[in-house]
């Protein structure tokens, strides 16, 4: 987990699924702190158009380019179709944050060949590396 921790971090290319206008809520909060850290980042979510002045997209398919990592914060059973098209799109690495996952959808992502970091939370990995 450590090593896939390590690899995702130093990606630059992100999407958050479940990305939110709503600023005490996780999806706004990593959205916000990955471009802060300098990431590349895109937001995923089919009920907005826009967060903070810049566009939401309603699926992977529809970004502009591939994100090296999707950064999951939607519950496990609205999952599924974002893992699939992860895999469709080539995406590497999955980050299921706290409460995103069971064994059921990691299970269906490993079965996908995507690697994968759960338990953790990127907000507190981006900290620990000073970002």
């Amino acid at each position: 987990m450590a090593e896939n921790i390590k690899e995702m971090l130093a990606e630059h290319t992100w999407a958050v699924v479940g990305a939110t206008q709503s600023m005490d809520k996780f999806g706004y909060k990593i959205l916000m702190r990955l471009r802060a850290a300098g990431y590349e980042t895109y937001a995923v979510n089919p009920m907005y158009q826009e967060i903070d002045g810049t566009p939401c997209y309603e699926n992977l398919k529809a970004l502009p380019v591939v994100p090296a990592c999707v950064d999951m914060v939607v519950s496990p059973k609205r999952g599924y179709p974002f893992i699939d098209e992860a895999a469709e799109l080539g995406v590497k690495y999955i980050w299921f944050q706290p409460g995103t996952f069971d064994d059921d959808v990691i299970n269906y992502a490993k079965n996908k060949g995507l690697h994968l970091v759960q338990h953790h939370c990127v907000l507190v990995e981006l900290g620990k590396i000073g970002k």
